[in-house]
């Protein structure tokens, strides 16, 4: 299944994206895709009831309405610092011994089109295109990394804006440089597991004003989504809904010589196999 959020912000509904015919509006059943949703099981139950839906045509064309992310405001998201072999190795950084692991504002998460705002006071707002795991089900203390796969629920697509003087220069304090609001673009959709032949051969691409910046695959992830959610449930437990951000490839604006940095008015695209393509603009501080 595809799942989607749309509408005004603050008032998205839960829809399942029929392929590009349209959407099933199962806000009826479904109050919204959160942690009661996953939590309770709503992954196992949610298809019969889209089945029954597009057997009696209730297929509803997409009309522009406004994507949001795919899921509700999370428990907490989770970060993957230095976890494509090629991005360590154009940092200047060694390949990190286990998961380098920081957190992010979950109020940052926007939709995939919502535009984007540089904090005030920056220098070094900059574009990650990362896969997102979206975690199923309450998990902690996983005993094997097999494990893993029945603790997620899907995959999504998501823009790890970062602001690098915050991050590097301020105390290194990772977190500091990617919690400003509206620094998690995700979406337009959340893939279950079962629509992905391989996670780990994912191509994925970024476009600043047109110009390809990014250009990579989930194959040269040093640690991947099952490894990721395993290890980390040996440190905290999980929450039904939680985002995990898993790292970027190479490209990003720190690693040009000299850096790249984005702009008012800058236009980021960005995608991922299977996960669908994100727009965003640039804003100015307030």
């Amino acid at each position: 299944m595809q799942l989607m959020r749309i509408g005004a912000v603050g008032a998205e509904k839960p829809v399942v994206r029929i392929g590009d015919e349209g959407y099933i509006d199962v806000s009826d059943v479904v109050s919204d895709f959160n942690e009661e949703f996953f939590g309770s099981g709503g992954l196992a139950t949610l298809p019969g009831i889209v089945a029954e839906r597009v057997e009696a045509g209730r297929v509803t064309p997409f009309a522009g309405e406004r994507i949001g992310s795919p899921i509700a405001r999370p428990h907490q998201l989770l970060c993957i610092g230095l976890n494509y072999s090629d991005h360590a190795a154009e940092t200047g950084q060694a390949i990190p011994a286990e998961p380098i692991l920081f957190t992010k504002s979950p109020n940052t998460l926007i939709g995939p089109n919502d535009d984007v705002r540089i904090p005030r006071g920056s220098t070094k707002t900059d574009w990650e295109v990362e896969l997102g795991i979206v975690i199923g089900k309450r998990t902690s203390y996983l005993d094997s990394v097999e494990d893993a796969r029945d603790a997620i629920a899907g995959f999504v697509l998501v823009n790890d804006v970062s602001e690098r003087e915050f991050q590097m220069d301020r105390g290194g304090q990772w977190s500091k440089g990617k919690s400003a609001e509206t620094f998690n673009p995700a979406g337009p959709w959340l893939v279950t597991q079962d629509e992905i032949a391989d996670v780990n051969a994912l191509s994925m691409w970024l476009d600043v004003n047109g110009v390809r910046r990014q250009n990579g695959t989930t194959s040269t992830m040093i640690f991947d989504p099952y490894f990721i959610v395993h290890h980390l449930s040996q440190f905290m437990v999980l929450e039904p809904g939680d985002l995990i951000n898993t790292g970027t490839p190479p490209g990003v604006g720190l690693g040009f010589k000299p850096p790249i940095f984005l702009q008012p008015g800058d236009v980021m695209e960005l995608g991922i196999d299977g996960l669908g393509t994100q727009r965003q603009t640039l804003l100015a501080p307030r």
